[in-house]
């Protein structure tokens, strides 16, 4: 028996070792055949002892190697309904634009942080949420977390922040990413950090507004490159004491390539966007000022009537109880329980 076990641990690590040397460490196909057959070749002599056994207590492994693998396969099953439910029920960017900057609900002070599996498109939950309560925050943030096949990924590159829809709808996608030797869990100071980025991408985005043509995108690079290390060295801090010296820069460089007309109507608009940033930063402390709520999904599966008994019991009872047992999101996602919001729904599949 002991033996039947030392099969079943050898073969189960020979293939998560294969996905490894494919997918992270990307080794030459060569290498993968060559350790997979070495491997094998190990192992199906010990499994072939084995087999000539099972009238002597080796069949108890292999139960319990089967029931392993009942359900590992029923949670792979279930969680891989519940992705694609999410995926084909996304909400459509013109439903939005149909609700209008107010969202058709009455936006209140605050900046809701929705977190999503999906890392482009409004989850469905968000419609279900805005559908069935009066009210939503006055800034939205999906928030959706990405473990990468890389060891480890640098902190300047760790938030990917777009907007979603015009400026006055107030509403941004990040997706932070992390490696899997990184641990959301223990990043303590991860809501900072997503302001802090959410900062300076709306200082970013402002700086390249006034940038349409091409000979202009070298000297915005630049500008905004300068702009990008000002906010790093300040920390976040949403106030903009150099934005005087970067305008009068912009002037002196395009002065030199433009007549004088042009040169004033990039300024103006230099000048528009500077103060729209401001307003917008400004708008996005006084929201974090009055309060930040963490709102998680909570998707329910079940079997639909018609389905056949083998089915109901796995999604039904065995994926609901591996569901139960596994770990909430909000202790993945190092969330705090008094500013947590859980809405749920239920699908059948």
């Amino acid at each position: 028996m002991t033996g039947t076990a030392v099969v079943i641990v050898f073969l189960v690590t020979t293939f998560l070792m294969i996905l490894i040397m494919i997918l992270v460490w990307r080794c030459h196909w060569i290498l993968v055949l060559l350790f997979t057959g070495l491997s094998l070749i190990v192992e199906c002599t010990y499994f072939s002892s084995v087999i000539f056994k099972v009238d002597q207590g080796g069949w108890v492994p292999l139960v319990i190697a089967g029931a392993f693998l009942i359900i590992m396969y029923v949670w792979h099953y279930g969680t891989l309904k519940r992705y694609e439910f999410e995926m084909h029920s996304k909400v459509s960017m013109a439903w939005i634009l149909g609700l209008g900057p107010s969202l058709g609900l009455v936006r209140v002070p605050g900046i809701g942080l929705v977190y999503t599996e999906l890392a482009s498109g409004v989850p469905h939950i968000f419609s279900h949420f805005i559908t069935n309560l009066p009210a939503i925050h006055s800034v939205v943030i999906f928030i959706c977390v990405k473990y990468l096949p890389v060891y480890t990924v640098p902190e300047e590159e760790r938030f990917l922040v777009k907007r979603i829809g015009p400026k006055n709808f107030h509403m941004f996608r990040c997706v932070a990413r992390y490696g899997y030797k990184d641990l959301h869990k223990k990043d303590d100071d991860f809501e900072k950090k997503l302001f802090d980025n959410l900062f300076m991408f709306v200082r970013l985005e402002s700086m390249m507004e006034g940038c349409s043509d091409s000979d202009e995108y070298s000297l915005c690079e630049q500008q905004t490159q300068q702009s990008r290390d000002t906010f790093l060295n300040n920390n976040g801090n949403t106030s903009s004491p150099n934005m005087d010296s970067t305008i009068s820069s912009l002037d002196s460089i395009v002065a030199l390539k433009y007549p004088p007309h042009v040169n004033i109507s990039i300024r103006s608009s230099a000048q528009v966007s500077s103060n729209t940033e401001v307003d917008e930063l400004e708008f996005l402390n006084q929201c974090r000022d009055a309060g930040v709520v963490h709102i998680l999904g909570n998707t329910i599966v079940r079997a639909s009537r018609d389905s056949r008994l083998y089915k109901k019991i796995a999604v039904n009872y065995i994926y609901a109880f591996l569901r139960k047992i596994c770990r909430e999101n909000s202790v993945i996602f190092n969330v705090p329980h008094e500013s947590l919001l859980n809405v749920g729904q239920i699908f059948y599949v």
